[in-house]
């Protein structure tokens, strides 16, 4: 059973910063691609960020310039660094990971549990 746990969530002044992390625990042979979503209320799920196993990573432009991922492939974890937080960051973010369990087995998507990322004053 794979597992996916964030951590890292809070309340943070517009202007602030947070570094959310995600850790992935179980049966895994090959993570593909690792990823940020944020899910504000009455809104639906968005890509935030994504990065492949070779470092190659993507941003949604409404974070490009203030948020970082990055992943530690030996270890399965993945990080977010939020600069520069904006009122409208507000959301709770999940962490996603393609990846497969076996060899020769497919690509199946998991998703964590969600932690909440509140910007205000």
């Amino acid at each position: 059973q794979v597992r996916l746990v964030e951590s890292g969530g809070g309340l943070v002044q517009p202007g602030g910063s947070l570094r959310l992390s995600c850790a992935a625990s179980g049966r895994i042979f090959s993570i593909y691609a690792m990823g940020w979503y944020r899910q504000a209320p009455g809104k639906e799920r968005d890509l935030v960020a994504t990065i492949l196993s070779g470092g190659s990573a993507t941003y949604a432009d409404s974070v490009k310039g203030r948020f970082t991922i990055s992943r530690d492939n030996a270890q399965n974890t993945m990080s977010l660094q939020m600069n520069s937080l904006k009122p409208e960051d507000t959301a709770i973010y999940y962490c996603n990971a393609k990846l497969s369990e076996r060899p020769f087995r497919g690509v199946d998507d998991y998703w964590g549990q969600g932690t909440q990322v509140t910007v205000s004053s």
